[in-house]
């Protein structure tokens, strides 16, 4: 157990329900002659809800210890993702809601974060940067840089990010799982 204020961005919390919460954002509020609190964002490992939620200073919270265990996405089937696990070769079987956001993330033979409690997954995490191929996107058209100097470029895995007027399709692109935004031409 640990004091409310030493609570801390991409902490993993156990509330009293039972479910496990990762601070999205953490904001300690001392508001003049009252007592301080802390004012976080929490989003559900469960189902990906994200709630506001206020701690006194004086409360104490669980922390949860997550094992991280590297493992590589091999295919989607279905509605089940399947991930190997590179040192032993152990496969496992993951749902959408297990995985979360990074769902648009899953390009095939790159390996992945899988958070466990408990020995059972909880969320996956991607890794910082993937290189995606541009599918479709607008050719570029002399003399139009009055205008916006991005355009929208749709990639492998169905994401759309804005990208440069000179990326076409065929393109592999690095792009920032955190914001999904371009980072260079590979």
């Amino acid at each position: 157990m640990l004091d409310a204020t030493r609570i801390r961005k991409g902490m993993i919390i156990k509330r009293e329900d039972g479910q496990l919460w990762r601070v999205v954002e953490m904001q300690l509020v001392t508001p003049g002659r009252w007592k301080a609190m802390v004012q976080t964002k929490l989003r559900s490992l469960k189902d990906n809800t994200v709630t506001d939620y206020r701690f006194r200073s004086e409360e104490r919270v669980e922390q949860a210890f997550i094992d991280e265990t590297p493992m590589e996405f091999l295919y989607q089937s279905g509605d089940d993702y399947f991930f190997m696990n590179p040192s032993t070769f152990d496969q496992v079987t993951l749902t959408a809601e297990v995985i979360g956001d990074a769902v648009k993330h899953l390009v095939p033979n790159v390996v992945y974060s899988v958070e466990s409690s408990e020995g059972k997954p909880v969320s996956v995490v991607p890794p910082i940067t993937i290189q995606l191929k541009v599918t479709h996107t607008e050719p570029f058209m002399k003399g139009a840089t009055a205008s916006a100097s991005f355009k929208p470029a749709t990639l492998e895995n169905g994401l759309t990010v804005m990208v440069p007027p000179f990326i076409k399709e065929g393109d592999v692109l690095k792009i920032d799982t955190r914001d999904d935004s371009y980072l260079e031409r590979v």
